[in-house]
């Protein structure tokens, strides 16, 4: 499943290529996603003017220059694919995650504009497509999400706050998208190590210090993760011929039974399962 970083990606590939672009027509080959697409859907959104592309957590959001917006989720499997009427390239992909060309099959919306297209391809049909009225509509959309690590209301105040008394592990929190939205299952272990915090430490039981290190590697691990292109695990090319290769820096992450790349520390990373997601983390230095 694409994460923040990896949305992020797809964010800024489509913010350089639709900007201040019309919509000319919109195909929907399949309206059954994860929310079955309106049949004025594609009504709604043509003729519109792209004024931003921006991201909240893993959800995209087109910007239209009427007030409204297009709200979108990639879902497990879900990308998007631009295409160029000329100088065709093969690398179609926006990001760096699954198939970086066009598949033949799962391609269930076509966003025209003057020159080049854009297409979702889900093979799960998780993802969606939703058009927003305003301003409003949008933000009650997020109102039970929590902030993004990179927000200043994610501080130490939050989370002394959010943790107190709770005896749930710190592993399960940083992948609950009601305390903190936009990091996923890879960048939680990553953060944990950097922490030198046990992912399966009660929240209730962390220290000032444990926190002020949550807040600080959560920023840094998606903002290097960003700068390298996400986690595609799997190395592909994106639209400019460019590998995402953040996978190359995981500390622990997929590394089970290898040693503790920490100086001296001469652990093994171990991996045990937390709310059914694989977690891995070093069993000396993470405490």
């Amino acid at each position: 499943m694409p994460e923040l970083p990896e949305v992020e990606i797809v964010r800024q590939s489509l913010a350089k290529k639709i900007h201040k672009k019309k919509i000319k027509k919109v195909i929907i080959k399949n309206r059954n996603l994860r929310f079955k697409i309106p049949l004025k859907f594609e009504e709604l959104l043509q003729n519109k003017i792209i004024k931003k592309v921006t991201r909240f957590s893993k959800y995209l959001i087109l910007s239209f220059s009427d007030g409204s917006f297009c709200l979108i989720h990639l879902g497990m499997s879900g990308t998007i694919h631009l295409i160029k009427k000329k100088n065709f390239t093969k690398f179609t992909n926006v990001s760096f995650y699954n198939s970086s060309n066009l598949p033949k099959k799962h391609n269930h919306i076509e966003i025209q504009f003057k020159d080049l297209k854009i297409i979702y391809n889900d093979p799960r049909r998780f993802g969606f497509f939703i058009f927003i009225n305003n301003k409003q509509d949008l933000l009650n959309r997020f109102s039970h999400l929590g902030p993004e690590p990179f927000f200043k209301n994610f501080n130490l105040n939050y989370l002394l706050k959010y943790f107190f008394n709770k005896r749930k592990d710190i592993k399960s929190f940083l992948i609950d998208q009601k305390f903190v939205s936009g990091i996923g299952n890879i960048y939680a272990s990553e953060i944990l190590f950097l922490s030198k915090i046990n992912p399966t430490k009660h929240a209730m039981k962390l220290s000032k210090k444990d926190c002020q290190k949550i807040i600080f590697y959560s920023k840094s691990v998606l903002n290097k993760a960003i700068q390298k292109g996400g986690s595609s695990i799997r190395d592909f090319k994106n639209t400019s011929g460019k590998n995402g290769n953040f996978q190359k820096e995981f500390k622990v992450y997929q590394r089970e039974n290898l040693k503790c790349l920490r100086y001296k520390c001469g652990g093994k990373i171990k991996k045990i399962f937390i709310c059914n997601r694989s977690t891995f983390f070093c069993n000396i230095c993470q405490k």
